[in-house]
């Protein structure tokens, strides 16, 4: 049986916001990664301007300045006020030191114009060694890119002391809400043994071929809502040739059988079981087409049957996977998840 939490979401199955402790985050939201600097501040006002009112940006996608200009559009053209956005950020490894979590945070703040986040996320459970704002920015994952070995560098640096650091931000009124990002089952338990300020998200890559039903077992008994990257699956990864196209769930014939029932395109169709597990989504896209579609999608459901159906198309395969991209391209094997 697929899980579906509905608890953990607000209102009815067809509601579109997911508690994130003591706040409600749209159920959908713009993710922005691989947005290019130049589409970043259109496509921000765009989406806003169609409804959306959650975005998800992260230091390391190199465009938080240019997504700072199309929020700053919208909110001076009247289309919403600042506080019916939900903005979601991330710390990225290089910051994982106290002494550096803060001046990340202000950095993003700066570049995205805002006087506070909704969300900020520790990116990885990987601690890189510090690469100073002025030296480069976003600092990536290669610790001296001008080196005769270039490759990335770990840091000693326990996730205990990020995460305390991460919480002085909502002490002191940066955010709103902390959370994690690619964290396994065993570092949420390790995580709850030690927490002031629990975590209110997880953000994980979830689609119909990688449904972590564990994870997101453990997450919801502790209350901790769930955010799924990369909710189309493949489809982010055939450029980076981490993917094929032949690894697309959109072709499947379970998922086009619920598309051709419902009338809803196969995306829309992956992108509302995503919903119906209690889930959030942050689909990606430029195009104006794509925008209108994701965003829709509460006219149709999927049946029980249909939902079991999807879920079995499990693999366990990752696209975003560590032990994979870091020794290809970082030149140092680093696994997260076993």
């Amino acid at each position: 049986m697929a899980i579906r939490p509905e608890k953990y979401v607000s209102g009815s199955k067809m509601t579109q916001t997911i508690s994130v402790g003591k706040h409600l985050m749209p159920t959908i939201g713009l993710g922005l990664w691989k947005t290019s600097k130049q589409d970043s501040a259109d496509t921000v006002y765009d989406a806003i301007k169609l409804g959306y009112r959650h975005l998800d940006s992260a230091a390391d996608y190199g465009n938080e300045i240019e997504v700072g200009r199309g929020i700053s559009r919208a909110l001076a053209d009247g289309i919403c006020e600042r506080d019916e956005l939900w903005v979601t950020s991330k710390l990225w490894n290089t910051s994982h030191r106290k002494e550096h979590v803060e001046e990340a945070c202000r950095k993003t703040l700066a570049d995205l114009s805002l006087d506070y986040l909704d969300l900020y996320l520790i990116h990885f459970p990987i601690a890189l060694k510090y690469v100073s704002i002025e030296k480069q920015y976003p600092a990536e994952w290669i610790f001296d890119p001008n080196s005769d070995s270039p490759r990335m560098e770990l840091d000693r640096v326990p996730l205990s002391e990020t995460w305390a650091a991460m919480e002085s931000l909502v002490d002191n009124s940066l955010v709103r809400d902390i959370g994690i990002c690619n964290y396994s089952s065993a570092l949420i338990h390790d995580l709850m043994s030690y927490c002031r300020i629990k975590p209110s998200m997880l953000q994980v890559e979830l689609h119909p071929f990688l449904t972590q039903e564990n994870l997101l077992r453990t997450a919801f008994d502790y209350g901790i809502s769930v955010t799924g990257f990369s909710p189309l699956g493949a489809l982010s990864y055939v450029d980076l040739e981490m993917a094929t196209a032949g690894d697309s769930v959109l072709s499947h014939p379970v998922v086009k059988a619920v598309s051709e029932r419902t009338g809803a395109s196969p995306a829309q169709v992956v992108l509302r079981w995503g919903l119906q597990r209690g889930c959030a989504i942050i689909p990606k896209t430029s195009k104006r087409e794509r925008l209108t579609e994701n965003i829709d999608l509460f006219h149709f459901a999927l049946t029980e049957s249909e939902m079991d159906a999807v879920s079995a198309l499990n693999k366990n395969r990752r696209f975003n996977d560590p032990a994979v991209f870091c020794e290809g391209a970082f030149n140092r094997f680093h696994a997260i998840y076993d």
